[in-house]
């Protein structure tokens, strides 16, 4: 018999929160909307049953979200890389252990690194600085 721990909802609401934040703050630095609107059609980051090895324990929640925060600070970082090879690295193996998870995401490296700067530009999926409507 073994024992499992199963996950918390503060670490299921955070996983949430960094697919959000990958949505609204990363993915606008590399891609137009019309292409952010085509990989949340493909789920992109959202778990697929099929493929699901996530089993909500407490490991892989930790897994997941320590993934998560490596692909985001890689990716915020990508333009200032002293060691291109050792980011790489961190990047393909964090974003495997995502896709092992169940959570699709079909990116490279290179996609990011060679990425047209969408730095400056308009985008809907960006939060608002604010909620007030005047």
């Amino acid at each position: 018999m073994k024992v499992v721990v199963a996950s918390t909802e503060e670490q299921e609401r955070h996983i949430d929160e960094l697919v959000e934040q990958i949505y609204t703050e990363i993915f606008p630095k590399f891609f137009p909307d019309q292409e952010i609107k085509s990989l949340k059609g493909q789920k992109v980051l959202q778990p697929q049953a099929a493929d699901q090895m996530y089993n909500g324990t407490l490991k892989d929640a930790f897994q997941i979200i320590s993934s998560l925060q490596v692909v985001i600070s890689v990716l915020n970082h990508i333009d200032h890389c002293k060691d291109e090879r050792k980011y790489r690295e961190m990047f393909e193996r964090n974003s495997c252990h995502l896709n092992e998870y169940g959570y699709f995401f079909p990116f490279s490296f290179s996609q990011f690194k060679n990425a047209e700067s969408q730095e400056g530009e308009f985008s809907q999926f960006i939060k608002p600085a604010n909620d007030w409507v005047v």
